[in-house]
């Protein structure tokens, strides 16, 4: 064992920074047995000392920016969060001084990767991010080291734990959005303006990173289309399950080829997941992801998706890489060999659908459906209705046969347009795997 520490600074010590330490400090010789030297925090910063930490004896900061620019450290750690602002200068100002950084940023990662990679490798820094996406789940790792023997055509996952446990608790409890919405922010699983998770906005980060490590391109968040799950209601929930499916806030990644180019689509949706695959089977705040390789097939990966330890764990898995020696490019390979590649047109992809109309229930109507559905191929595979309500709304539910999206949205934007039609058409993907 080398008597010269790998020293650390961590910049930021909320839920996982403080995970960090603690675990930093109570495997402390089993992480000095594996890596061969130990691993010393050295200087820490936050808006105040926060109690309970063992942090004697470590140079304490009160700005996150002057601890990047000052401190004596091999690594700093960022665990600020944000895509600009703070977290960002002191990343900059570390990598700048040729130190290395490990983060759990993935808003950074998502806007500001490539600029980051260039600079780490500028100046003979490196980058680690393994708990940017995931939580505990080693998926960086896999795309860019366990799969690198293989074309990877598909990455594909439950990437946000608050939605998977408000989806969850709505498929087990019955209740509705807004209620379960209610209940996840009172158990600390959402936050009081829980758009960035509802909206799909945080798959949205985590997807660009996944799709940049497993296609070779650089991140690019402004390729990811992006729905969320505020629409989802608990008579879908209901459907879905009678169906064989149950609904699942998907982030997927596809490379393909489009007119002789390899083009790429990024999506976030709710979808149908059958509940023959591992994902239907999701549940709580987990994660999972599954990837698909020319030589290695599917594999997939679940695990604890946020939370303080299974966080810290990824964290500090970009540690011991750094006090072994196991570096690499940020993204697999130097960012000039990062390909743009095309973004897949939007309504050129092929899907099955679920549609959920209300409709008044008058003479007529499903004629005037069909024809809609007719006139621009879709072809219906099955329809529920239950029980006769006239001159009042019922639901009526359909799946049809996979067709191409931009047919799919023609024929509901007819069918919105029907008067018989109450609300909205409801259309969620069905996915196939």
């Amino acid at each position: 064992m080398t008597s010269t520490p790998l020293k650390i600074a961590i910049a930021g010590l909320g839920t996982v920074g403080g995970g960090t330490v603690e675990l930093l400090t109570e495997q402390a010789d089993l992480l000095a047995g594996r890596a061969g030297r130990r691993l010393e925090i050295v200087a820490a910063s936050a808006l105040e000392r926060p109690a309970g930490l063992a942090l004697d004896g470590v140079q304490f900061f009160t700005d996150a920016r002057v601890l990047a620019r000052e401190a004596e450290y091999d690594v700093l750690v960022e665990l600020i969060g944000g895509a600009s602002g703070v977290a960002l200068d002191v990343v900059r100002a570390a990598l700048e001084r040729g130190k290395s950084v490990v983060t759990a940023n993935k808003a950074m990662i998502a806007h500001h990767g490539v600029e980051l990679a260039r600079l780490a490798e500028q100046t003979g820094a490196n980058i680690g991010f393994e708990a940017s996406v995931g939580g505990g789940i080693p998926i960086i790792k896999s795309l860019r080291e366990g799969l690198a023997g293989n074309r990877v055509t598909k990455v594909m996952g439950i990437l946000n734990g608050t939605c998977n446990f408000i989806l969850s608790t709505m498929q087990d409890t019955g209740r509705d959005f807004a209620d379960v919405l209610a209940e996840a922010q009172a158990l600390g699983y959402a936050e009081a303006d829980p758009t960035f998770d509802i909206d799909g906005i945080d798959t949205a980060h985590k997807l660009a990173i996944l799709a940049s490590l497993a296609f070779a391109m650089p991140v690019s968040i402004d390729a990811v289309t992006c729905e969320g799950i505020r629409h989802v209601s608990a008579l879908d929930i209901r459907y879905a399950q009678e169906l064989g499916y149950r609904i699942k806030l998907l982030g997927v990644a596809t490379i393909s080829d489009i007119n002789g180019e390899m083009a790429v689509e990024c999506r976030v949706y709710p979808a149908m997941v059958p509940l023959s695959f591992p994902l239907a089977h999701v549940g709580g705040p987990f994660n999972a992801i599954v990837t698909e390789g020319d030589f290695v097939g599917r594999t997939v990966l679940e695990g604890r998706g946020a939370g303080a330890r299974p966080t810290a764990s990824a964290v500090v898995a970009d540690l011991m890489d750094l006090a072994t020696g196991r570096v690499g490019p940020t993204f697999g390979v130097p960012v000039d060999r990062l390909e743009p590649r095309p973004t897949a047109p939007r309504g050129t992809g092929r899907s099955a659908w679920y549609i959920r109309l209300m409709v008044r229930d008058e003479p007529g109507v499903f004629a005037d459906i069909a024809a809609a559905l007719r006139d621009e191929k879709v072809s219906m595979e099955q329809i529920i209705q239950r029980g006769r309500a006239p001159n009042q709304t019922v639901p009526v539910v359909m799946t049809v046969h996979e067709t191409d999206e931009a047919a799919m949205l023609r024929a509901v934007a007819r069918i919105n347009g029907l008067s018989s039609v109450a609300e909205p058409p409801r259309l969620i993907r069905i996915e196939s795997l």
